[in-house]
């Protein structure tokens, strides 16, 4: 890399749906650019998670540092917002050292947060929120999704009905502000990104993606996924911890304590792997900004990289 590179802060982001060939993609082109990866998966960030979040080997780790892995433990509260902090550390310790980041992950808010900042900081308030989560613990959570898609429909609607703390979150900021948290985030889109970055998004058809995640799926099982999950809780990581409310930890979780069978487990893991990589698909396709390859594509890849370090 020429010197005068580090000064525009250049990057490579490199996203895509789970199970799409992200890790391996990343490394291939690291190892040519002599570049270092920072992880922006939402579940690597956990140490004790290896299986389930499907890690990158000690092996892969070992060709390419990787950054941003292994940051905290299951309990620990985590979100974009010090994501940002994080990466933009570990992004800075590289472009000191004249090393090209390369940001690779499927977490589409943590890659947006880094670019371009959150949202103005909207101030939060323990007390609403406290009201908010008993009438959640005794209403329902649904009850007040129904509520949010009332005042805020668009937010409601790239929301998961129970996903408990971002609905709350956008009642929040609405009953705060008397703004729509979508109204907010419309008002930020504008903004400048603070690198001169090139985001690659990797694709495949959809037969051949689900094909992969139900083999990678059956791969986690073999590699111990239940022993892993057995591991946490016997350390005393409550099942109803965020991390291990994810996808693969909470049907672990629903088989040990009996509410699926094993058979009925890994089919709706299977299943909600697949719904989570088409909601990731539709996250990423909304951004303007995405040159899409497929993960075999390594060559043109290469060539974009070299265009981008060298304009």
């Amino acid at each position: 890399m020429t010197h005068h590179t580090l000064f525009k802060q250049k990057i490579i982001i490199i996203v895509g749906p789970t199970a799409v060939g992200k890790t391996r993609t990343a490394i291939d082109l690291a190892l040519t650019f002599s570049g270092e990866i920072i992880n922006a998966d939402a579940m690597q960030i956990y140490r004790r998670m290896n299986i389930g979040s499907a890690k990158p080997t000690f092996e892969e780790t070992t060709q390419i540092p990787h950054h941003g892995i292994d940051i905290i433990d299951p309990d620990e509260p985590f979100d974009a917002a010090r994501f940002e902090q994080s990466a933009r550390h570990d992004i800075d310790a590289l472009l000191q050292r004249g090393v090209l980041p390369f940001v690779v992950g499927g977490t589409g808010l943590y890659i947006r947060a880094l670019l371009y900042g959150l949202c103005d900081a909207i101030s939060a308030s323990p007390e609403l929120r406290a009201n908010l989560q008993a009438e959640a613990d005794q209403k329902g959570t649904a009850a007040l999704y129904d509520r949010l898609s009332t005042v805020d429909p668009e937010s409601a609607a790239k929301i998961h009905p129970n996903d408990k703390i971002r609905i709350i979150r956008a009642l929040e900021v609405f009953l705060l502000t008397g703004t729509r948290l979508s109204r907010h985030h419309q008002a930020h889109q504008f903004k400048q990104s603070a690198f001169d970055f090139l985001k690659i998004g990797l694709h495949l058809d959809r037969e051949t993606l689900y094909d992969r995640i139900n083999r990678r799926t059956d791969a986690m099982i073999s590699a111990g996924l239940e022993a892993e999950v057995r591991s946490l809780l016997a350390s005393g990581y409550a099942s109803s911890l965020n991390a291990m409310q994810s996808i693969g930890y909470r049907h672990v979780v629903d088989f040990l304590e009996g509410r699926l069978d094993w058979q009925e487990a890994v089919r709706t893991m299977k299943r909600d792997t697949r719904r989570y990589a088409k909601r990731q698909m539709t996250w990423f396709m909304k951004e303007p900004d995405i040159c899409w390859k497929r993960p075999d594509e390594i060559a043109a890849m290469r060539d974009l990289i070299r265009a981008f370090i060298h304009q």
